[in-house]
């Protein structure tokens, strides 16, 4: 059987979805540099769900089995901008499709840290189309943002907008990736899907969402941070509103 690969797999939405896809009886590959943007106890946390220990996964560029799942899933902890290890990957195993979820997320973050961003969401990004165009995955889901839509108040949004504004460089890097696939999907005719997510949250999410920074603040009896004025909650409450029961 072919194999999917994940990228981002210790993330909240990665971790999840290789869940789903192994419970409905795919071969799955997850991938994650397990960064320390956040808390790498969760993600590690995260990944024991999934059956894979703490102390293998923490090597770099080594394949690790799942002792819940067997052979049906594999982990490796890797960049996606490391040229020499990625390609190896795509060689040792035959995927059939690829949902690349791994980024360097966070839009405030991008302001203190950018080269992370160019080199997580747009060299590594790169290097997955380009593995994807030498090994013959025709099939790419991609994350990408809600940023995308920057200061736009015309709400609800649709991907009939124009979103040539980005006002964060994760936005920018967001909106790249879109060319990006754009055009290698023009090119090699890879069928390319980009995901342009809002606030995702739930179980095992990341702990510098809004929803768990309110939960947090509203628990410990302190005020609510309220970021950009409070224009992006308004801009949230009349999208919620004009779109009849969609969010």
């Amino acid at each position: 059987m072919k194999k999917i690969l994940v990228t981002g797999a210790a993330g909240f939405i990665g971790f999840h979805l290789c869940e789903k896809l192994l419970a409905l009886g795919y071969e799955v590959v997850g991938l994650d540099n397990i960064n320390d943007y956040y808390d790498v106890n969760l993600k590690y946390a995260r990944l024991q769900e999934l059956g894979i220990d703490r102390e293998p996964a923490s090597e770099f560029n080594q394949y690790v089995h799942s002792t819940k799942y067997g052979e049906r899933f594999c982990f490796v902890r890797m960049h996606l901008e490391d040229r020499v290890e990625l390609p190896k990957l795509f060689e040792k195993f035959d995927f059939e499709s690829v949902v690349n979820l791994g980024a360097q997320a966070g839009v405030r973050y991008s302001i203190e840290n950018p080269m992370a961003y160019v080199d997580s969401n747009v060299v590594g990004f790169v290097n997955i189309l380009e593995a994807c165009r030498h090994h013959k995955v025709m099939k790419l889901l991609y994350a990408s943002s809600s940023s995308v839509y920057g200061n736009s108040v015309d709400v609800p949004f649709s991907t009939d907008q124009s979103v040539d504004n980005p006002i964060s460089l994760y936005a920018a890097t967001k909106k790249s990736n879109e060319l990006m696939a754009y055009t290698y999907s023009h090119l090699f005719g890879i069928q390319t899907i980009g995901l342009r997510f809002f606030t995702v949250y739930g179980p095992w999410g990341r702990p510098d969402m809004a929803m768990f920074l309110f939960t947090d603040a509203i628990l410990n009896n302190r005020p609510i941070q309220v970021f950009n004025n409070g224009d992006s909650l308004e801009i949230l409450r009349i999208s919620m509103t004009s779109s009849k029961g969609l969010y």
